[in-house]
């Protein structure tokens, strides 16, 4: 086989994909990613040791950080980015070891490959990442957890990264993400040690998006009820995808005047509903639906669409030219916007150039879509959400947040959605929300029955939700609430979501349209087993299930 990936919900035939990756990533790209991690462990393997003799290497962390982010499904293709954190990794790697001779005054003794391994030409690579794939590990149960461990790491860096870009950290996420690397690499590491990890992973995955909720909202205010205008107007306009809120603040800064409109598309919907966005005038709300519609959608908006973090589709070439990447992200031959330097902002001169000769967008729906119930929102909310389950308004709440995806069967959750009971209410975030953010399913109480978060890291504001029911109605455990759980996934971020449940004693959730195929059977059971996480069926049977 010419790679082998299975980190995404598409992982071809259920079970990996073996000649190109379903996202578009080819052979040798896969290859690349899996010589990055790879050298990400060996890194973090004097990450450790370095940290217990009290030093704390800050270049390493956002290094590490800004690769895991970078080999997110979607995020990118760029061969030769990965190339050069290679070469920069291994480089990394050998100061740190430096830095740990100097202060130790020994030499450590057998340590793994990852932190011996050198190379500096793309063959070499290639041959090395042959050896250091997923399938290297030959036990099925101890692959299947390092990997879980792995793609939560994965989805906890991209939120540690946004924190890290409005000015927020925890060095306390860093040390775990690079224990959790570096215990990858220890063949001692029993099946119940890795999976007291991947639990740990759950912790942090936790902390870290209560950092990045707190960056946000204190950056940009709490996020609030929104009308969020879906049409268009005859201007030029810039289509913003991703989920980076510092890009698109920069981007409505230096477009405040210029005649062009600014949209969100996809993850980026939800900077809509922060406060301190709404006083561009030129901000005119959203275009499109989720990531993979992107092909059809991008072809339509005629302007440049710029891409902040992962959910790149590879462009075709009717429109190649209008995409401009920016920070992880990456495709060959596309415009990349260069990284912030000296504390300056970014430069989108260009996108913006490129816009004024561009014609508007082609208008493609009218309407608008509610948002904004985070849980700042939510709490203003409570007592007329207590009372209408006391009153019998309100049966049941169903927490449906997580990824959207290209598969025919994903419309499952569209039908549920339509077909809940009217006594039941959604709650919602990431980019799932688009199979059902615009059906006309009404209100109780005044209240949608549709209540999006935002984006697939304000999942925790679901769990703080679900967290102030349970006290105002008294109980004392989470699953006693009438809350459940039918979550959609696709990448590494729900992962670390879903991790982050589990550790919150979470149980009883149902994941589709498929379970990963990087759980083994035995793994697998160990979820079941312990949470009670299932799948789905048919929309009948599990309205049977669900409503009970």
């Amino acid at each position: 086989m010419s790679m082998f990936c299975y980190q995404c919900q598409e992982a071809a035939k259920g079970t990996g994909c073996t000649i190109r990756g379903t996202c578009g990533k080819t052979g040798d790209t896969a290859k690349l990613q899996d010589l990055l991690i790879y050298t990400l462990k060996g890194i973090s393997i004097y990450c450790v040791k370095a940290r217990a003799a009290g030093i704390e290497d800050h270049r390493a962390n956002q290094f590490i950080v800004e690769s895991l982010f970078s080999t997110i499904t979607n995020a990118n293709f760029d061969d030769r980015v990965f190339t050069e954190k290679i070469k920069e990794g291994l480089e990394l790697r050998e100061e740190i070891k430096e830095k740990l001779l100097k202060n130790t005054g020994a030499a450590e003794q057998n340590l793994h490959d990852a932190a011996l391994w050198n190379a500096q030409t793309l063959e070499d690579f290639y041959q090395k990442a042959e050896k250091v794939g997923v399938l290297s590990t030959g036990n099925e149960d101890i692959r299947s957890l390092r990997e879980l461990l792995i793609y939560g790491v994965k989805g906890m860096a991209a939120y540690v990264e946004h924190a890290h870009v409005l000015g927020y950290g925890d060095d306390r996420l860093h040390a775990f993400i690079q224990k959790a690397l570096a215990a990858t690499t220890d063949d001692a590491k029993s099946v119940a040690q890795l999976v007291a990890m991947v639990m740990e992973c759950g912790k942090y995955g936790v902390d870290a998006m209560a950092l990045l909720d707190k960056a946000n909202t204190t950056t940009y205010g709490n996020p609030e009820v929104t009308q969020v205008n879906i049409g268009v107007r005859q201007n030029p306009g810039i289509l913003v995808s991703g989920h980076d809120l510092k890009d698109f603040e920069e981007l409505l800064i230096q477009t405040e005047g210029a005649g062009v409109d600014v949209y969100t598309h996809g993850e980026m919907l939800p900077a809509n509903y922060y406060p301190a966005f709404k006083k561009y005038k030129h901000f005119v709300g959203n275009y499109g639906n989720a990531w993979w519609q992107q092909g059809k959608e991008f072809e339509a908006f005629n302007g440049p669409v710029l891409i902040t973090t992962n959910c790149l589709v590879p462009p075709k070439g009717t429109y190649k030219d209008r995409v401009y990447t920016t920070g992880v992200v990456g495709f060959e031959g596309v415009n990349h916007i260069a990284n912030r330097t000296d504390g300056k902002p970014k430069d989108f001169s260009a996108v913006i150039e490129h816009a004024k000769a561009c014609t508007p967008p082609t208008e493609i729906e009218r309407g608008a879509i509610t948002g904004g119930f985070a849980h700042n929102t939510m709490l203003g909310l409570a007592d007329r959400i207590v009372d209408a389950v006391k009153k019998g308004a309100v049966k049941r709440f169903f927490v449906m947040a997580g990824c959207d995806g290209r598969s025919k069967d994903r419309d499952y959750y569209t039908e549920f959605a339509r077909k809940l009971p009217e006594n039941t209410v959604i709650l919602t975030a990431g980019c799932a929300k688009y199979r059902y953010n615009k059906l006309d399913l009404g209100y109780i109480n005044g209240i949608p029955r549709v209540l999006d978060a935002g984006q697939c890291n304000d999942s925790y504001s679901l769990v703080l939700t679900a967290l102030k029911l349970k006290e105002a109605f008294g109980m004392e455990d989470i699953n006693e609430l009438p809350v459940s759980y039918n979550i959609a996934w696709y990448e590494q971020k729900a992962v670390i979501v879903l991790l982050a449940l589990l550790y919150l004693g979470v149980k009883n959730i149902h994941l589709g349209p498929t379970l990963p195929a990087f759980l083994s059977p035995n793994v697998a059971k160990v979820l079941v087993d312990s949470f009670g996480i299932g799948g789905i069926s048919d929309v009948e049977q599990d309205m049977e299930m669900f409503m009970g």
